[in-house]
Formats: structure tokens, sequence, C-alpha cells
């Protein structure tokens, strides 16, 4: 369990800085772009790039935001439930939300290699935009990691409160 938290530790901490390198390239490209605008025609591309990076930024930090307890949770009905039928709760809760983003992290694999095999280019700037899909499937695989740690924290303190 330990190897598994250092390891969900170490990737969510490398998309985090990964995603804020992205961040401060979106920053800087749309500073350039309102600059230049005033002066000659706005920077080609610049929408393209805004959105891969857009969807790179979020993917990468949705681990490190459940690693954190950061995701909003409405949780109104299950503070009345007793502590056992609440951690139930949470282990079927954590279960089923690993399972849908492992899935969907296989699905957007597939996209990105049909993407990489058909030869898809971006409109403007014609260049490859599978990459861009593969991150994003990295970065729901993380998520499920971080979940999957969370499911296996939620039954490993069942164990240890029914000891």
């Amino acid at each position: 369990m330990d190897l598994l938290m250092r390891i969900n530790k170490f990737l969510n901490k490398l998309l985090t800085l990964t995603g804020g390198a992205f961040l401060l390239g979106m920053i800087l490209l749309t500073c350039a772009n309102i600059f230049v605008r005033q002066f000659y025609i706005p920077i080609r591309g610049t929408f393209e790039l805004m959105g891969y990076a857009g969807a790179v930024v979020t993917a990468f930090a949705l681990g490190y935001t459940q690693l954190t307890n950061g995701h909003i949770s409405v949780d109104v009905l299950v503070n009345a439930y007793p502590k056992p039928l609440k951690r139930i709760v949470s282990i079927i809760n954590h279960g089923v939300c690993c399972a849908f983003f492992s899935i969907a992290a296989w699905h957007i694999v597939q996209k990105a290699l049909t993407l990489k095999n058909v030869g898809e280019l971006s409109e403007t700037l014609r260049i490859i935009y599978y990459p861009f899909t593969f991150a994003v499937a990295f970065g729901c695989f993380v998520l499920a990691l971080a979940i999957f740690t969370d499911f296996l924290k939620a039954i490993l303190l069942q164990k240890e409160v029914s000891k």
C-alpha cells in the first residue's frame, strides 16, 4: 500500500508540474495574442492550441484533485448514515468511479490510436493531435489509480475497524 501511495504521489506531482507548464504556456500565448492583435492580425492557431493545452491541463489535474480531496461532493444524505454504512458507500463509490475512469481511459486510448492510424491533423496548424488524446487518457488513468488507492484505504480501514 505504501508503494502504491508513493507511485500515486509521484505521478500526480509530475502531472501537476506538467499541467502547470502547459497552463503557463496558455497564459503566455493568450497575452501574446492580445498584444499582437493590437498591431497586426491575431496569432494563427491560438484557438486550437488553447483547446489542446486546456484538455491536458484539465486531465492532468484530475488525479491531484482526487489525492487532495478537492473534488466537489454532495454528502448531505451520506452524513446522516452510521459510520459502517458510510464506509460501505465509500467503498462502492470508489469502486464504481475507479472502474468508470479505467474504462474511460481505455476508450480514450482507443480513440487516440484511431487518430494516429488515420493520420488526423488539426485544421489550422496541421499538427497531429493524438498525443494530446493520449495525454488525456493518461490523466484519466492516473485519476483511476488515485481512486483505487482511496478504494484500498476504505477497505483496509474497514478491516481495521472490525478487528
